[in-house]
């Protein structure tokens, strides 16, 4: 097996919760996590909400710096980065967040957001970005007329489609997603998540894909995490995880989504129907 793209090494985070400042109480939200992503596939991590995930994909994308412990990307800590190679790892690594109406400026069009990180990193002219911009919509499934129009002009699905092709513009090699389809309905989920599975065939991307939902991961990933209380209790392959749960909080989470049977509406009688009005 080849290095794995991104390592997570005995990774902590403590947040102060209050008291003097010089004796803070201190509460920990992610307590040494290690763990591995191998280039091209999707790690899925799954646990309740106040489970640390989020803290742990923030620390990933050294958005929170860890209290103990390294994240290395390609080999690299990504802490000890500076300069043209703290710019090269940023290119590599980008994220779709949960929120993308709040990640976008109500100000710009959408052909602005997405050629920003092309003039950030320095790739190409005024011209080609129109033609990246244009070529990336298309991607996603958007009409490249959309460039011209602003975020509060667009549907749900189409700003989470903008946020994807933000993340995929620059063709980095880790995409780094948080809940990035928990605010659309069912049927807007299945399209972004077909579209997610699609850019990976297509562009060769290797995912981390936050969730509590467990369907949302076993679809998409290969691995998965599962987190309680700011540590993994159980990682390894998605069908083993979901066949054979060995943890008790694996199988107390898998027990506790809801088994939907459809059952068929009684027809209603004249005499119902002169009741309910």
């Amino acid at each position: 097996m080849s290095d794995p793209l991104l390592e997570v090494r005995n990774v902590s985070k403590d947040f102060e919760t209050g008291g003097p400042f010089w004796s803070p109480a201190k509460s920990r939200a992610v307590d040494t996590v290690s763990l591995d992503v191998q280039s091209g596939e999707t790690l899925g991590i799954v646990g309740e909400s106040g489970s640390g995930k989020s803290t742990l994909l923030r620390m990933i994308l050294r958005l929170a710096e860890p209290t103990e412990g390294k994240v290395l990307f390609k080999g690299q800590d990504i802490w000890m980065l500076s300069g043209a190679e703290l710019q090269h790892m940023r290119r590599s690594m980008q994220a779709v967040f949960q929120d993308v109406t709040s990640s976008f400026n109500p100000r710009q069009t959408v052909g602005t957001i997405l050629s920003a990180p092309l003039e950030v990193h320095g790739i190409g002219t005024r011209r080609s970005h129109r033609a990246k911009v244009a070529e990336t919509l298309e991607l996603v499934g958007l009409d490249a007329s959309l460039a011209t129009r602003y975020p509060h002009q667009l549907s749900g699905g189409q700003r989470q489609r903008v946020a994807i092709a933000r993340a995929i513009i620059l063709r980095p090699a880790l995409v780094l997603a948080d809940e990035p389809t928990s605010a659309l309905d069912v049927s807007l989920q299945a399209q972004i998540l077909n579209l997610f599975k699609a850019m990976k065939q297509e562009l060769g991307l290797t995912y981390i894909f936050v969730s509590h939902n467990l369907a949302v991961i076993r679809y998409l990933s290969n691995r998965v995490a599962v987190m309680r209380l700011g540590r993994i209790v159980e990682l390894g392959p998605s069908e083993a995880i979901f066949d054979r749960p060995r943890h008790e909080y694996t199988k107390a989470l898998l027990e506790a989504v809801p088994d939907i049977t459809f059952i068929p509406a009684r027809r209603t009688s004249g005499r119902d129907r002169g009741a309910l009005s």
